[in-house]
């Protein structure tokens, strides 16, 4: 139907006497141009048009393809034959279709194509088009059939979440267009006006009228928690990202205290790593509860030797598959402990922390055990989740992290021998990164041949004291690691290309790091470009393609908890290091 010259109609009667609304199946080739749905009483006639809607296609998002909605306003007579009328126009060669079925429909009147240069002008089609007029409830996109989503918006496999509490749904892209959460709530507020939620109890979403009781009980229950704690950015564009992220990894923690990092099956798995970062975050911004669900999950699944797999299955029963274990989970742990304790309620906490004590001692041992003569832990897979053949910063900075919290943990418990012996380590640590990894800049291995790395911010607080040297040191690693769509990649190194696609997670690496370290202005130029790819639910993804879409999966919990710590830095409340002993 594109070009002047081309077009498609359907005939069909109404039983009411207005038409309010029709919607009808369009896929677009082009990304530019625009749709016109006319409802006429000649086909063939534009004077006999009754009404006329355009939408264009830059406003829907470019080439795509889905149920289109065109408003209209016509007073018709029942019972008396109709045409819909769709024509497109575009500079670009790709086509521009309105699509149907093709087995005959009970009751359907006749379709036409008008092609001039093929038929010599309108044409009878023994294909019945599918269109709604007057669409209501099921009919309406966004319920059982997708909306018009464009094909850029399917770089990412999920898009939100729905969740009870127990249970956790992916909320597709194509069910995402000209959807929205009801405020404070992990409820969907549909183009139709009404709500898609996750009942109590149930592992699958429904549709219901706004305001169905229990709908509205699960949003009164999430927004009476995130009142519980406190929500970053009050006032400013940075709160609604930050209860997002808030409700988004609530979410994703399970009720055995497994944090998924995202919910597609390539990510519903708990890394000790994303889960330590959630549980600093929930412990500082006021949940106690889910923090420490998180840290008894990580003791329950900390191996005899004080490490962990690189992941675990949710329901805690071991690794999905034979991934090497990372050495890094063995300062992070520790490291979000002490960050949860220093938040924790004081009745209780030191009754609670003596039960995850056992699980900070194999940590820390161990760490404290792996280091070798020159003060550094050995090669050993990190974020990057690959391996390295010399020892990496994405490993030494959060064991450094790791044992400095272990020590001070151990001091408050009047643990002397373990807080000697963990701070003895901790300062031959500090005393290996800064003669191997400093005089480069805090480049991505030790020996310095793997580039840059964005682990580098590791060594800032909230996660370690920031050594001399490190405000250029972060400087040039992002200057290094800064591509050209605003985000950074996690490293540089020769030997390994991380592409086009900007890592959220990284990105924000720097905003914690420049948030804490007196940087204000780089802190929130780096928060409002994470901010700004959020997509159209005000989820954070996992990565950013080359053309500066959201990809992958949607939303990451770890980007999450970097924003909300961040934002809280930003708030004048930054999260102190774990103090180096002397």
């Amino acid at each position: 139907m594109k070009s002047p010259d081309r077009a498609a109609a359907q005939e069909f009667t109404v039983d009411s006497s207005r038409i309010t609304r029709v919607s009808v199946y369009v896929g677009s080739a082009a990304a530019t141009g625009s749709i016109t749905a006319q409802i006429r009483r000649d086909k063939a006639d534009p004077a006999s048009a009754l009404a006329s809607r355009t939408v264009t296609l830059a406003s829907l998002g470019g080439a795509g393809a889905g149920w289109l909605e065109f408003p209209l306003s016509a007073d018709v007579t029942p019972g008396t034959t109709y045409h819909l009328h769709l024509q497109a126009t575009t500079a670009e060669s790709g086509n521009i279709a309105w699509y149907g079925t093709k087995n005959a429909v009970p009751g359907s009147l006749t379709s036409w194509n008008h092609d001039r240069a093929y038929w010599g002008g309108w044409h009878a089609d023994p294909t019945r088009l599918a269109f709604h007029v007057n669409p209501s409830d099921g009919e309406r996109c966004g319920e059982t059939e997708p909306c018009y989503v464009p094909a850029t918006a399917l770089a990412a496999r999920t898009a939100g979440l729905l969740s009870n509490g127990t249970a956790v749904e992916a909320v597709a892209p194509s069910f995402a267009v000209g959807a929205s959460y009801v405020e404070g709530s992990s409820v969907l507020r549909l183009p139709s006006g009404r709500w898609r939620h996750l009942p109590d109890g149930a592992t699958a979403s429904v549709v219901v009228p706004a305001g169905d009781p229990g709908a509205r009980a699960q949003i009164e229950e999430s927004r009476a928690w995130l009142a519980s704690g406190r929500v970053p950015g009050a006032g400013t564009p940075r709160q609604a990202a930050a209860e997002r992220a808030l409700l988004s990894m609530r979410a994703l923690l399970r009720p055995n205290g497994a944090f998924a990092a995202g919910w597609a099956p390539a990510w519903e798995y708990s890394w000790p790593r994303d889960g330590a970062f959630a549980a600093v975050a929930f412990a500082a911004t006021g949940h106690d509860e889910e923090a420490y669900r998180i840290l008894r999950y990580d003791a329950a699944t900390q191996r005899p030797d004080g490490t962990w797999e690189a992941r675990t299955k949710l329901d805690g029963s071991g690794p999905p598959d034979a991934r090497a274990w990372q050495l890094d989970g063995s300062g992070w742990v520790p490291w979000a402990t002490w960050h949860w304790h220093r938040q924790a309620p004081a009745a209780d906490r030191g009754a609670r922390l003596r039960v995850l004590y056992p699980m900070v001692r194999k940590a820390a041992d161990h760490a404290a055990g792996s280091l070798g003569a020159d003060g550094l832990p050995p090669a050993s897979p990190d974020y990057w989740e690959l391996g390295t053949d010399s020892p990496n910063i994405g490993t030494a900075a959060p064991l450094l992290a790791g044992l400095n919290a272990a020590a001070d943990l151990a001091a408050g418990l009047g643990e002397t021998g373990d807080r000697d012996r963990w701070a003895d380590a901790a300062r031959r640590l500090s005393a290996g990164i800064a003669a191997s990894f400093a005089p480069g800049g805090y480049p991505r291995t030790a020996d310095g041949r793997h580039g840059r790395d964005s682990a580098a911010a590791f060594m800032a607080p909230p996660v370690n004291d920031a050594p001399p040297g490190l405000a250029a040191a972060l400087d040039s690693t992002h200057q290094a690691l800064l591509l050209p769509n605003g985000g950074l990649s996690p490293g540089n190194d020769p030997g390994f290309s991380w592409g086009s696609y900007a890592w959220t997670a990284s990105t924000s690496f720097f905003a914690v790091a420049w948030a804490h370290t007196g940087e204000g202005a780089k802190a929130d130029r780096v928060l409002d470009w994470v901010l700004s790819k959020r997509n159209g639910l005000g989820e954070l993804p996992e990565t950013v393609n080359g053309s500066g879409r959201p990809s992958a999966v949607v939303p990451l919990g770890w980007t999450g908890a970097l924003l909300l710590i961040a934002a809280l830095a930003r708030d004048g409340a930054p999260l102190p290091a774990p103090p180096l002993r002397p």
